[in-house]
C-alpha cells in the first residue's frame, strides 16, 4: 500500500503600517532608559514556613495565586520522569472529589486550576476566588493519587515518547545536555521510553511526600484583594499543612574538554543536522558579569540582528535561525549557540559557528550596535514590568536566590553601564573556544566525513549518549544488500510477482487516530495509479482526494483545490498498485545504503528515486523482506518537512500478504506530530469502478 502524506500548511499572517516624514536612511536613535518604579509586596510568613507574597491590584475584579515549592534540581535516575507523572497526578482529582467533581466545581464559576511538580496555580473572579484557592489547596494536599489514573497518564507519557524519541531535536536536546554535566547529574539525565516504564505508582507517592510539601513554598498572590485578606484565606487553606522538609541538593561542578570535540550522534533518517555548541559555565545571577554577559549574548545571537542570524541565515542561507542563550543560576548552566541546517551544509555551518564566537570573544563590539542592543533591553524589561505577576516573581527571586534587594530596581542601571570591553571580556570568559562541545544529530554517512576535516575530534555517541566504539561503529555501517536482492525478497515475501501482477483494485477501510480523535478512512486504488482517499468524522466528510490517473483535487473542510504539480507527478509515476513491482526498470534509481536498526530488527535501507526526481528512504526487514518503515521529505512554503511511516502489522489477503497499520511521524521545524492508520477491512479486485475517481 501505498505511503500517504499527511502536511498541514501554517498560514502566514502579513501586516503592514503606514508613517509619514519619516527618515527612513537612518534607524531611529533609541530613548533614554526608561524609570523603573517597582513597587514590594506585602510579605507573610505562614508557622509552617511558607512565604506569603500579595500584590495589589484593583484594576479589574480578579485575583490569581501561585504556589511554587522550590527544591532544585531533583535527580531521577533510572526513573526519570517521576517527577513529571508526579505533577501531571495532582490534576486528576482529591481524596474528597472525583476529576470530573473537581473540574466541574472549577468550571462553573469560571475558575482556571494548573497543579505541576512545583506546586499550582489559580485565577478566578474576586467572588470566587475563596473557593478557587480552596480548591487548589485540596488538589495540592490531598491528591487522590488513584491507580486508574497513573496507568492512563504514564501511557500517555509513552505514547508520547514514542513520537519524541524519534525527533533529531529531542535527540540532540538530550545528548548535548548529558554529555555537558554528565548522564549522572539531575542537571544530565533526560527521560525515555524505558525510564518511564521503570516507574511505579508507589514511586510517584513517594516524590509526592517528599516535594509537595510547605518547605520552600511560596504562595503569591495578585489583584483585586487586600493583604490582610489574602493572609487571611493562606492561614485558612494552608497555615495547618506539615510535610517534609526540602534540602536543596548541591550539585558537584563538571568541567568542559580539555580541547573543542565534535560530539555526533547518527540519525539514519536525518535530512538535516541539528547543531548545538556549548560549554558549562558558572553565573549565579549577583555576579558582576551576569549583565556583561547577557549583552554578549543579545550581540552574539540573541536574535535577527545578531552575528550569526546575519550570517548563518542570511548571508549563507545555511538555516532558518541560528542563535545562542545563555542563563545563570544557583548551579551551573550552560552557553549554547544552535541551528538546524541542510546535511550538505553541516561542516561549514560549524566553521561558521566558531569564527563568530571567535569575532566577539576577539574584537571590541561597534558602539552602535551596543547602544541598539541595550535599547531593546531596556525596552523590553519596562514592558514586561506591566506584568504584575513578574513583579511578584522579582520579589520571590530575591528570596530564593539571596539576591540584594534592589537587584530588579537597579536592573537597566547594570545594563546600561556594560561596556564593549566588558562585553568582550564576558565572551571570552563564557563563551568557549578551544575547549567546547560541538554536539551535532544527524545522518553520520553524509555528513562525518565533512566534520572531520575541520581538525576537531569526532566521537560518535548513540540517542542516550551512550559512547560508540570504533568497533560498534563499523558493525553499524554494514552495507545493505543490493537494490535487486531487496526489492525481490520485498516482492517475494508478500506473495511474488504472478499474484502482484494480477491485482487490478483495492478498496481499504479502517481508522485513523490523530491528536486523540478516531476518523473513519476508506482509500481506494485501481491499477496503475488512480486513488480515492476519504476521512469524515460525525458521519461528514471532513476530507478527501481523488486522481484519476490524470488530474485530481483534495476537499478539506469544504474547501476544493486542484493536486500541485509535483503531487500529480509523483502519483503519475506509479505504474502499479504494488509501486516495487517496477522499481527495477530503468525509470528508477536505487541507491543501497546500509544495514540499520528499525524497532529492534535488522533493515537494509534503499534510496529510491523515481521518475519525478522526488527521493525517499526505504527500510527492509533482512530476514523477512517486509517493509519496515518509509521517509520522504517536502518542502512546505520554505519549510522542510519530514513524513516518517512505519508499517506493521501484516496479513494474508487473498494471494498477497498486505500491512494492517500504518503510523505517521510529521516533522516540521514547529515541532512533530504522530497519526496512524490501522486498516480492519480489505477487498482486492472488487468494490472499486472508474466512477469513484471522478
Amino acid at each position: 500500500m501505498r505511503k500517504i502524506l499527511f502536511i498541514a500548511a501554517g498560514v502566514l499572517f502579513i501586516s503592514g503600517s503606514y508613517a509619514q516624514n519619516i527618515d527612513r536612511s537612518h534607524a531611529p536613535k533609541p530613548g533614554p532608559a526608561p524609570v523603573i518604579k517597582l513597587k514590594d509586596p506585602v510579605v507573610y510568613t505562614l508557622k509552617n514556613g511558607i512565604k506569603v507574597l500579595v500584590v495589589e491590584n484593583h484594576k479589574t475584579p480578579m485575583i490569581s495565586a501561585s504556589y511554587y515549592i522550590y527544591t532544585g534540581p531533583v535527580k531521577e535516575g533510572d526513573k526519570a520522569g517521576a517527577m513529571g507523572l508526579m505533577g501531571r497526578m495532582l490534576n486528576e482529582g482529591t481524596q474528597h472529589m472525583s476529576k470530573a467533581q473537581f473540574d466541574l466545581a472549577a468550571e462553573q464559576d469560571g475558575t482556571s486550576i494548573s497543579l505541576n511538580s512545583s506546586g499550582g496555580s489559580v485565577a478566578a473572579l474576586d467572588r470566587y476566588f475563596d473557593k478557587g484557592l480552596g480548591l487548589m489547596a485540596d488538589a495540592l494536599r490531598y491528591p487522590a493519587l488513584a491507580q486508574s489514573s497513573f496507568d492512563k497518564l504514564k501511557t500517555q507519557e509513552l505514547n508520547g515518547l514514542k513520537i519524541s524519541e524519534k525527533s533529531i531535536n529531542t535527540i540532540a536536546s538530550n545528548v548535548t545536555s548529558a554529555l555537558a554535566y554528565g548522564k549522572q547529574s539531575p542537571l544530565g539525565e533526560f527521560e525515555t521510553s524505558a525510564s518511564v516504564n521503570n516507574i511505579a505508582l508507589a514511586d510517584v507517592k513517594d516524590y509526592y511526600q517528599k516535594y509537595i510539601t510547605p518547605s520552600n513554598g511560596y504562595l503569591t498572590i495578585i489583584g483585586d484583594i487586600k493583604p490582610e485578606q489574602a493572609h487571611k484565606l493562606a492561614e485558612k487553606y494552608f497555615g495547618d499543612w506539615t510535610g517534609a522538609k526540602i534540602t536543596v541538593s548541591q550539585i558537584a561542578p563538571v568541567e568542559n574538554p580539555a580541547t573543542t570535540e565534535i560530539d555526533l550522534v547518527d540519525v539514519p533518517s536525518a535530512v538535516q543536522s541539528v547543531i548545538n555548541v556549548t560549554n558549562v559555565i558558572s553565573l549565579p545571577l549577583d555576579n558582576p558579569d551576569y549583565f556583561s554577559a547577557l549583552i554578549a549574548n543579545q550581540i552574539l545571537g540573541g536574535g535577527s540582528d545578531a552575528y550569526l542570524f546575519k550570517d548563518i541565515r542570511e548571508k549563507h542561507g545555511f538555516t532558518y535561525g541560528a542563535y545562542s542563550s545563555v542563563s545563570g543560576g544557583v548551579h551551573q548552566t550552560r552557553f549554547n549557540a544552535n541551528a538546524a541546517v541542510r546535511n550538505a551544509v553541516t561542516d561549514s555551518s560549524v566553521m561558521l559557528f566558531m569564527q563568530n564566537i571567535k569575532k566577539i570573544r576577539d574584537g571590541e563590539v561597534d558602539q552602535d550596535l551596543l547602544r541598539d542592543t541595550k535599547a531593546a533591553f531596556n525596552g523590553n524589561f519596562a514592558l514586561g514590568t506591566e506584568n504584575i505577576a513578574r513583579i511578584a516573581g522579582f520579589a520571590r527571586n530575591i528570596m530564593i536566590y539571596h539576591l540584594p534587594k534592589d537587584y530588579y530596581r537597579t536592573y537597566l542601571q547594570k545594563i546600561n553601564a556594560v561596556s564593549a570591553t566588558d562585553v568582550q571580556k564576558a565572551a571570552k570568559k563564557y563563551f568557549n573556544y578551544a575547549n567546547t562541545r560541538i554536539v551535532i544529530a544527524g545522518k553520520a554517512d553524509s555528513i562525518k566525513a565533512g566534520l572531520e576535516k575541520l581538525g576537531y575530534p569526532v566521537k560518535m555517541y548513540d540517542k542516550d549518549a551512550n559512547p560508540v566504539s570504533a568497533e560498534a561503529a563499523a558493525a553499524a555501517n554494514k552495507p545493505a544488500a543490493s537494490a535487486t536482492e531487496v526489492i525481490n525478497h520485498y516482492l517475494k515475501a508478500i506473495g511474488g510477482e504472478q499474484a502482484i501482477g494480477k491485482l487490478t483494485s483495492v478498496l481499504a477501510s479502517g481508522t485513523m487516530k490523530v491528536q486523540g480523535m478516531e476518523m473513519p478512512i476508506t482509500i481506494k486504488r485501481m491499477a496503475p495509479n488512480k486513488e480515492y482517499m476519504e476521512m469524515s468524522m460525525n458521519g461528514q466528510v471532513v476530507s478527501k482526494t481523488i486522481f484519476n490517473g490524470t488530474t485530481g483535487y483534495q476537499l478539506q473542510m469544504g474547501q476544493k483545490k486542484d493536486l500541485s504539480a509535483d503531487q500529480v507527478a509523483k502519483y503519475k509515476e506509479e505504474k502499479s498498485l504494488i509501486p516495487q513491482l517496477h522499481y527495477l526498470e530503468g525509470d528508477y534509481k536505487l541507491v543501497p545504503g546500509k544495514v540499520v536498526k528499525i524497532d529492534g530488527k535488522d533493515a537494509n535501507q534503499l534510496t529510491v528515486t523515481g521518475p519525478s526526481g522526488k527521493p525517499s528512504v526505504e527500510y527492509y526487514d533482512v530476514n523477512t523482506g517486509l517493509l519496515l518503515r518509509s521517509e520522504v521529505t517536502s518542502d512546505m512554503q520554505g519549510q522542510s518537512i519530514q513524513v516518517q511511516t512505519s508499517f506493521s502489522d501484516y496479513k494474508k489477503v487473498g494471494d498477497l500478504l498486505l500491512n494492517q497499520s500504518q503510523t505517521m511521524t510529521i516533522t516540521a521545524p514547529q515541532g512533530s506530530q504522530e497519526m496512524s492508520i490501522h486498516f480492519t477491512d480489505y477487498k482486492l479486485n472488487e468494490g472499486v469502478s472508474e466512477a469513484d475517481f471522478q
